[in-house]
C-alpha cells in the first residue's frame, strides 16, 4: 500500500494506523494531519496523505513548504503552485488578497501599485506601522516573504492603465483591486475586450459595517467574476473598514483558488 508521508511516497506492507506510522518515522511528532485534517488516529488507506509535525520545532527549508500546505484540501497545491496571478492595486483588497494567496501557495504573484503606505491605510490594509512610508509593492513583498518564501514575486511600481496592461500578459488571472471607480471600469473593460484569454476577478461594494452576509461572488460572463454587495461603495459618511473589506478580499482570493484548481 502506498502512502504519502510529508508529500513523499512510501510503501507499507501491512495495514497501519497513523500513530503507528508516526512512531515508526518520527516519534517526536505530536501533530498528525491526514488528508488536510488533524486527527488522533485512524487506519490509513491507499494514497492517504500524512504530515507529521513537532510543535515548536523549526523545519528545514526542504520540509517547510510541505508543512505550510499540510492543512490544505489534498491535491490542490500542485495546481496552485503552477498559477500566476496579477493583483492590480495593493490597498484594502489587494494587500489582503496577496496575503491569502501567499498562504495557500499560489506560485507567482505580480504585485502592481504606485503608492506608499500611510497611517490611514492601517485601518483595513494588510500593513504594519513599520511599513509606513514604504512602497506598497515592497511592503507587500516583504510581508509575503515572512509568510511563504516559496512564492515568486514580480513587482510593478507604476500607475496601471490600459496603455501598460501588456505587463500582465503572463498572468492566468487578473485581480482588479482599485479604489478609483474610473480605474476599475477602464481596466475591467480592457481585460474583457483585449485579454479574453484571462480570467478577471473584480469588486463592487464593501463599504461600512453593513450585513456581512450580503457580500457575495457572482459570475457575470465567461471568465469574469465580481465580488461585493454591489450597493455600498465608499463615499463621504460611509467609509471602508477592515471587516467587510477583508471579507470581500477573501471572496476574491477564494474565487482565484477555485479558478486555478477547478478551472471556474
Amino acid at each position: 500500500m502506498d502512502i504519502f508521508l510529508n508529500e513523499k511516497k512510501i510503501s507499507v506492507i501491512k495495514e497501519i494506523t497513523a500513530k503507528e506510522l508516526r512512531d515508526k518515522f518520527d516519534s517526536e511528532s505530536d501533530v498528525i494531519i491526514v488528508n488536510g485534517f488533524q486527527i488522533e488516529d485512524k487506519i490509513l488507506q491507499e494514497n492517504d496523505r500524512v504530515v507529521l509535525i513537532k510543535r515548536g520545532r523549526k523545519p528545514t527549508i526542504d520540509e517547510f513548504e510541505t508543512l505550510l500546505t499540510a492543512r490544505h484540501t489534498p491535491k490542490v497545491h500542485e495546481r496552485l503552485k503552477k498559477g500566476t496571478v496579477a493583483i492590480l492595486g495593493l490597498g484594502g483588497l489587494g494587500s489582503n488578497i496577496a496575503s491569502s494567496l501567499a498562504r495557500v501557495g499560489v506560485g507567482k504573484l505580480i504585485l502592481a501599485d504606485f503608492d506608499v503606505v500611510e497611517p490611514s491605510n492601517l485601518n483595513r490594509q494588510n500593513y504594519f506601522i513599520n511599513d509606513i512610508g514604504k512602497l506598497k509593492t515592497s511592503a507587500t513583498a516583504d510581508n509575503i516573504k515572512m509568510i511563504n518564501p516559496f512564492v515568486e514575486i514580480k513587482i510593478i511600481n507604476d500607475r496601471i492603465s490600459k496603455e501598460n496592461m501588456n505587463l500582465f500578459s503572463d498572468a492566468d488571472i487578473i485581480v482588479e483591486a482599485f479604489d478609483n471607480p474610473k480605474c476599475k471600469a477602464e481596466i475591467s473593460n480592457y481585460v474583457l475586450i483585449h485579454m479574453k484569454d484571462k480570467y478577471l476577478v473584480a469588486s463592487s461594494g464593501m463599504a461600512g459595517y453593513y450585513d456581512s452576509n450580503i457580500i457575495q461572488t457572482k459570475k457575470l460572463r465567461d471568465k469574469f467574476y465580481i465580488c461585493g454587495d454591489f450597493i455600498n461603495e465608499a463615499k463621504e459618511g460611509d467609509g471602508l473598514m477592515a471587516p467587510r473589506v477583508s471579507i470581500c478580499a477573501n471572496h476574491m482570493a477564494n474565487k482565484v483558488i477555485q479558478i486555478l484548481v477547478d478551472g471556474e
